[in-house]
């Protein structure tokens, strides 16, 4: 090979006037030449562009030189090709502890623009930089000692940032809960005088403005979907934090069906919509907090409605299995992929784009912050059962539907 023509060298090195130096060096005498600015872009540049000739420099952020020569070697395909170093670091040891690390060479920093590329092609054809074994033996013990020292370094700055996310994450909640109960307060005062608004214009003894009436129905309607808002953001944040607390007692799930059935009854209508649901009355009854039960069911019911398209189906049975019942939620709407379908139970995850956002969370493909599902599986989870779907895809078109599972147990401890 005729090394100035065909030679692909890659050069590690964050300082940028560095960088344009050797690339206009090498280049003016027919090399390919890639830069990276640190030692992860490099690896990935090497492993893409599988280079002749690699040079780095010693001082880099994150990883240094040596650290990044030894991942290289470690590397299939990469254990004979020539590492050079480039460094300004000359201290005593430096030019050693290189070769022990994976180097073949060893050049000083700054560079000499007549020599260098006879350097550089010195290397392709073969130069390697030996030391003595009972000199390499010694520096390699080192270069172990200084890894595993910034490996205990880099593990305790991995605790001390884990420990300021979880700090941050603790007062997040707290904030967001105190938030949401100080909503609570002017909610509930709204709330009333909006309740009394829409009795005192239903009264059939007294004759109100019909946009009376329409704007003690709007402002009734737009009371509920923000308390509903509120429930959402303190339910998440007490999954998160562990402060969901649950009352146990016998539940029947038909009789939770039977109360969702109620609540969805209109959103239903509006849609042309229509719920099968089989006679769950033989199924046991589980050990369960009925009304956050209730929650959870009524969320996956909830987002089979805003996914299946007007005119839609969605059928909903239960089965036993072993010492638990597996309720199941099939829709024919649109589908979720399958990388998605892990995703979806995720906090403030939207299926699909938000262009089809909506404030009604029952329209097709509605509004919602993406809380639903992940209460669902929070509060699941605590009744020690299991969410999960399944769904061929994702396809608006034909669509392939989504089928729902949540496994309860009938009994809990």
């Amino acid at each position: 090979m005729n090394s100035q023509q065909k030679a692909t060298i890659l050069y590690i090195e964050d300082d940028i006037g560095s960088q344009r130096l050797v690339k206009r060096v090498l280049e003016n005498h027919g090399y390919n030449v890639f830069i990276a600015g640190d030692g992860l872009e490099g690896l990935a540049i090497a492993r893409q562009e599988k280079p002749n000739l690699i040079l780095i420099d010693i001082n880099l952020p994150m990883m240094d030189g040596q650290e990044i020569t030894t991942r290289l070697r470690s590397l299939p395909n990469f254990a004979e090709i020539p590492i050079v170093a480039v460094t300004a670091n000359t201290s005593p040891g430096s030019r050693q502890q290189a070769l022990a690390a994976g180097c073949s060479g060893f050049l000083t920093k700054p560079i000499d623009v007549h020599q260098f590329p006879r350097q550089v092609e010195s290397f392709l054809l073969g130069r390697t930089d030996i030391l003595p074994h009972e000199e390499r033996s010694q520096h390699l013990e080192f270069y172990a000692q200084r890894l595993v020292q910034r490996l205990e370094d880099k593990i305790q700055e991995l605790e001390t940032a884990n420990q300021k996310l979880r700090d941050l994450d603790r007062m997040k909640s707290d904030f967001i809960i105190l938030v949401s109960h100080e909503l609570r307060t002017p909610l509930t005062l709204i709330s009333g005088y909006a309740y009394l608004l829409k009795e005192r214009t239903s009264r059939e003894d007294e004759t109100h403005p019909q946009a009376v009436v329409d704007i003690a129905n709007g402002l009734t309607m737009g009371v509920e979907r923000l308390d509903q808002v509120v429930n959402e953001i303190i339910s998440v944040s007490r999954i998160a934090s562990g402060t969901l607390d649950l009352a146990f007692s016998p539940t029947r799930l038909s009789i939770l069906l039977k109360q969702i059935m109620i609540e969805v009854r209109q959103p239903l209508m509006d849609r042309d919509l229509k719920i099968q649901i089989e006679d769950l009355n033989n199924l046991p009854m589980i050990e369960a907090d009925g009304p956050q039960l209730r929650v959870a069911i009524q969320n996956v019911v909830n987002n089979a409605i805003k996914f299946t398209p007007d005119g839609g189906e969605i059928n909903i049975r239960a089965k036993v299995v072993g010492n638990a019942v597996d309720l199941i939620i099939q829709d024919t709407g649109i589908g979720i992929a399958p990388e998605q379908q892990r995703e979806i139970f995720e906090q403030f995850h939207v299926l699909g784009s938000i262009d089809h956002h909506s404030t009604s969370k029952s329209a097709f493909q509605g509004g919602g912050l993406g809380l639903g599902l992940p209460i669902s599986k929070g509060i699941i989870e605590a009744h020690n059962g299991r969410i999960w779907v399944e769904s061929e895809g994702y396809d608006p078109d034909h669509t392939l539907g989504s089928t729902f599972h949540i496994l309860l147990p009938t009994r809990q401890g």
